[in-house]
């Protein structure tokens, strides 16, 4: 039963469950990119909902309002990666894809693997997003995810996720 609908997400309730979906699109894509020198690219922007900056990977909806209609999901990686981060992938490889938050929404997080990047923008996302770049070297990823913390910010769990990914390669 639908409780309300909104411009971007809907409200619904199935049995006793409450839970949200998107609109536009269910999916998201995840894009654990290191580059050859063996740095992390990271995000950070403010995210209303949890009123503080948030450490994440790069990522984006499928489907977002302003993509190309039909957007494979490997090219919507790309494009997020570039928009967000400035960089190009020479090869994206889909690694795994779950739902980040079950018990309260219908979305699915795809992680994509992204090599051979090539700095080709400033980044920093789309007109209405204000993103923060990091490149930060896998060796000292911890020590800097703790201190970005110790100044009040958030860190996504997707960034814990995607470390382990990186690592295991």
């Amino acid at each position: 039963m639908l409780l309300y609908s909104g411009k971007y997400l809907r409200v619904l309730k199935k049995d006793h469950w409450e839970y949200v979906e998107r609109t536009h699109s269910n999916e998201a894509v995840v894009i654990l990119a290191v580059t050859e020198d063996k740095k992390v690219i990271l995000t950070e922007q403010f995210r209303i909902p949890v009123g503080k900056d948030v450490i994440e990977l790069p990522a984006g909806l499928l489907g977002d309002p302003g993509s190309v209609p039909g957007e494979a999901k490997e090219e919507a990686a790309r494009r997020e990666l570039l928009e967000e981060t400035g960089y190009e992938a020479e090869e994206m490889e889909l690694i795994a894809s779950g739902p980040p938050s079950a018990g309260l929404s219908s979305e699915i997080a795809l992680f994509y693997g992204a090599s051979g990047l090539k700095k080709v923008g400033k980044g920093g996302g789309v007109e209405s997003e204000n993103i923060l770049v990091h490149e930060v070297p896998l060796k000292e990823v911890e020590g800097w995810l703790q201190g970005m913390e110790a100044q009040g910010k958030l860190v996504d769990p997707k960034v814990y996720a995607g470390l382990y990914w990186i690592r295991e390669k």
